[in-house]
């Protein structure tokens, strides 16, 4: 056992924070069923008016019409910070939660609330803390590591920087650069380490499956961990009319994704159609047959023990990122999907 901590001496966090649904329900703040445990509590960082950035697939974008609420599809209802954090302490003693992510939005005064919810949360709980946040100064990104962040997550979410800087950066009047994004990762990936950076990648923005798979393996080179999610149209939001990627389509990225991760294939052993289509994947079928039987490549991508549940689907499906090991049912669909099953 270690020293008994003094909670007086916790450092000053804000005062309310917004948990995930299906956390809420896991932390016994809310009473409600879930179809897939979360292994992992997602919080989002609170403030009355909406995030200083204007990505245009999201409903946090300062321009947004949705629900204050919404992150993706799901709801993030707000919570006294201190109860959340007594809830997470008492589930993580059971070892059910495994890890604590904390969405941040963008405001001046975010970086301090992550430090704080930060060093509250490790010096109670043994939970791994994860944080996915705006682009940070190189300062910054050491003290996070400091204050107990294990891993650090900043997203690119497009493809090629054409779709980044329309849904992003300078099209939407957002703050962010292309360029200024890869170098943090860089740096964040000399700070914590290769494999403790991630990203997250929208597929459905309006890049080629070629386009994307490329980037998938500068993030891999880089040692950066890129997290596929599936583009959500979210009423109110700039991108609302758009549609959703075609289900064979993530799919074959999916795979592709896995291949780089695994180092067994890379970008330049796959091939594409005259539409940037993936055709093959740099390996013969019985090494692609094993790998999609093992239905890892369609679970939730992402830091250790994070499965997401439904953030991009509704439980009826399609079900793009699944949280929880497949069955064979849906193993032989996803191979339908793949065209695998044709004659």
């Amino acid at each position: 056992m270690g020293k008994p901590i003094d909670e007086e001496s916790l450092p000053i966090i804000p005062s309310v924070i917004r948990v995930s649904t299906g956390s809420a329900i896991a932390l016994g703040l809310l009473e409600g069923k879930i179809d897939t445990a979360p292994t992992t509590v997602y919080l989002m960082t609170y403030r009355e008016s909406k995030c200083s950035a204007n990505c245009g697939f999201c409903p946090q974008a300062r321009n947004s019409s949705s629900r204050a609420d919404k992150l993706s599809r799901i709801s993030w209802p707000p919570f006294p910070t201190n109860q959340v954090i007594d809830r997470i302490k008492e589930t993580a003693r059971t070892g059910v939660i495994k890890r604590v992510c904390i969405q941040a939005l963008n405001y001046p005064e975010v970086f301090e609330h992550l430090v704080s919810l930060t060093k509250a949360i490790s010096q109670l709980t043994q939970a791994s803390i994860s944080i996915s946040c705006q682009p940070l100064s190189s300062r910054n990104l050491g003290l996070l590591a400091d204050a107990g962040v294990d891993r650090i997550g900043i997203p690119l979410d497009a493809a090629t920087e054409e779709l980044f800087e329309k849904v992003k950066g300078t099209a939407v009047d957002g703050p962010y650069s292309w360029k200024e994004q890869f170098e943090l990762l860089r740096q964040a990936v000399n700070i914590f380490g290769r494999g403790k950076v991630s990203t997250h990648l929208i597929v459905g923005l309006g890049e080629t499956e070629k386009q994307m798979v490329k980037t998938i393996q500068e993030c891999a080179d880089m040692g950066v961990l890129p997290g596929l999610f599936a583009f959500t149209p979210i009423a109110g939001t700039a991108l609302q009319g758009q549609a959703q990627p075609m289900i064979h389509s993530y799919r074959r990225i999916q795979i592709a994704r896995q291949l780089i991760l695994l180092d067994v294939a890379r970008f330049d052993d796959v091939h594409f159609d005259r539409n940037d289509s993936l055709t093959s994947f740099g390996v013969d079928k019985k090494t692609l047959v094993q790998l999609i039987q093992t239905g890892e490549p369609f679970l939730t991508s992402g830091c250790p023990n994070c499965n997401r549940p439904y953030y991009n689907e509704r439980p009826s499906g399609p079900i793009y990122n699944y949280p929880r090991n497949l069955t064979s049912k849906e193993l032989s669909e996803i191979e339908k999907q793949l065209g695998m099953n044709e004659a």
